[in-house]
């Protein structure tokens, strides 16, 4: 078995702190500048055992993703979230 084989086989490290990954579903967040937000549940992502980071999505699902920013997909339902400002409250 070759070096890259026994790397695939024991899964992927985390490129924080070099913990293993396992594949899980998670939320996608995102937001821009101008005020535009949505989430994404349900990605598929690897994330770390060790530290929980789980911003590593594979190169089709980065993919997909950007569909949903560019509006290519209509949202399942809308939630009214809360908005603070940290500033104004100290």
């Amino acid at each position: 078995m070759d070096r890259l084989q026994s790397q695939e086989d024991e899964g992927m490290r985390c490129i924080f702190c070099g913990g293993q990954t396992t594949q899980k579903k998670v939320t996608f967040s995102y937001d821009e500048e101008e005020g535009k937000y949505f989430l994404v549940e349900n990605v598929p992502a690897e994330v770390c055992e060790r530290c929980g980071e789980k911003k590593t999505y594979s190169p089709e699902v980065t993919d997909e993703l950007l569909k949903f920013a560019k509006e290519q997909f209509r949202p399942v339902r809308k939630v009214e979230v809360p908005v603070f400002d940290f500033a104004a409250s100290c």
